[in-house]
């Protein structure tokens, strides 16, 4: 009988003596000059997955990635992932710079019980990188002939998928192994999925979803499914986002922001706000009052005072106290999309009260995307957000209703068991 969430997690197997490849995301922000890990949050959140493999004297190989041919800078070796790991592990889990040649075939073969080893950084393999994604698309079945899979797939007793944050990608180490291998779900992995599926589909009311900075693709390809679908009681609009609503209420910005949002191609996005607030205007919440700088300091106007030939780069006090109270009394907070430039102190006002509203509230609380947890980690405590979840582009189009490869090779992989 199927899990409910479509797979089996991996506290499921007895994995006492096997040989376990486990796929993670660890892939870090790396400072441009030095090329050192800046910030290790992927990396603290895969320890407690590790250590249960190892008290569980299974014998590890971890693949993961770290850069990509999109995003060259940072593609690397992963060194000092796995000089981190071992710090936070309190045993050395040794670097192979091989994927799955012979050095990386010969070092799992010489696992012993309760070791592990991290192999080579993926994106050095062709088949794992975007654009080989892009230009050939291949099946999972056809993935099996892929030099990584059919390299490592016979060593292994059981494969563990821990990388939601790069369901969204079709790539051999994603989908593959699940057809030749007993599959399982991380704990990240589960639980993310576990969050993400308890705020669109059993919700305590109200339900209420903040949306804002200046990538609104992401909001809006969110609000057509949880309104379309009711999981969303109310859509609380800020940032960007914000003031694209308000231009499909007919407010007239000023030319200054105007004009930087058609510079951005973002009015594009006027007509399905429009269709929005015609379809669910009582459930869409748009600021009353945004901030710009005048003469270095914070001013504030309320959008009845607008046109203003000023660059908007927060919200004002009146929309931060009405999105609290809206906030306070939810059954369920979901935020992804600052409300403002909060990296300014000018600025930072309308994110930090708002995200304080959030961390407070007695409803359950789920923050995603990269800004949106940066903030809640600069202001609020963490251990007061209910769920951080660790994925960007693979949360945005889970809660878009894209169909995302790694589950449905999950869910594939349990129908087989």
């Amino acid at each position: 009988m199927r899990n409910a969430l479509g797979f089996k997690p991996m506290e499921q197997f007895d994995v006492s003596g096997k040989s376990v490849l486990i796929r993670v995301d660890i892939n870090s922000p790396i400072d441009s000059k030095t090329k050192k890990i800046v910030n290790t949050n992927r990396i603290d959140k895969t320890v407690p997955t590790l250590k249960w493999l190892l008290d569980r004297n299974a014998k590890v190989a971890i693949i993961a990635h770290q850069g990509d041919t999109l995003d060259y800078q940072n593609l690397i070796p992963l060194v000092e992932h796995a000089e981190k790991l071992s710090e936070k592990l309190g045993s050395k889990i040794p670097y192979i710079d091989d994927v799955c040649g012979l050095s990386a075939v010969e070092a799992v073969k010489d696992l012993k019980p309760g070791s592990a080893v991290i192999l080579g950084n993926l994106r050095y393999l062709c088949e794992e990188i975007s654009t080989f994604e892009d230009a050939v698309k291949l099946t999972a079945p056809e993935m099996t002939d892929t030099w990584l899979v059919r390299s490592l797939a016979p060593l292994f007793d059981l494969y563990i998928n821990d990388a939601f944050a790069a369901a969204h990608r079709n790539a051999p180490s994603m989908v593959a192994f699940q057809e030749l291998l007993p599959s399982a779900a991380g704990p990240l992995f589960y639980k993310e999925v576990s969050a993400l599926n308890q705020v669109m589909e059993s919700p305590v009311r109200p339900s209420v979803f903040v949306l804002g900075g200046a990538k609104i693709s992401d909001a809006f390809g969110m609000m057509d499914k949880v309104l379309k679908e009711g999981s969303a009681d109310k859509i609380l609009a800020c940032g960007v986002t914000g003031e694209i609503f308000l231009m499909a209420k007919g407010v007239n910005l000023g030319e200054t922001k105007e004009k930087f949002i058609r510079d951005r191609s973002l009015d594009k996005f006027v007509k399905q706000a429009e269709s929005f607030l015609k379809n669910y205007g009582d459930k869409i919440v748009v600021p009353e009052d945004l901030a710009y700088e005048k003469e270095g300091g914070r001013e504030e106007i309320s959008v009845n005072q607008l046109p203003c030939e000023e660059m908007f780069l927060d919200v004002g006090q009146k929309t931060i106290d009405n999105f609290s109270s809206i906030i306070s009394d939810a059954g369920t907070v979901f935020v992804n999309g600052p409300a403002g430039m909060f990296e300014s102190e000018l600025f930072e006002k309308g994110t930090k009260e708002i995200w304080r509203a959030i961390a407070d509230t007695k409803g359950y609380s789920v923050v995603g995307g990269g800004d949106s947890v940066s903030a809640a980690t600069r202001f609020t405590d963490l251990k007061k957000i209910d769920y951080i979840c660790t994925a960007g582009g693979a949360m945005v189009r889970f809660l878009s209703g894209v169909k995302l490869p790694l589950i449905e090779a999950m869910k594939k992989a349990e129908d087989k068991n």
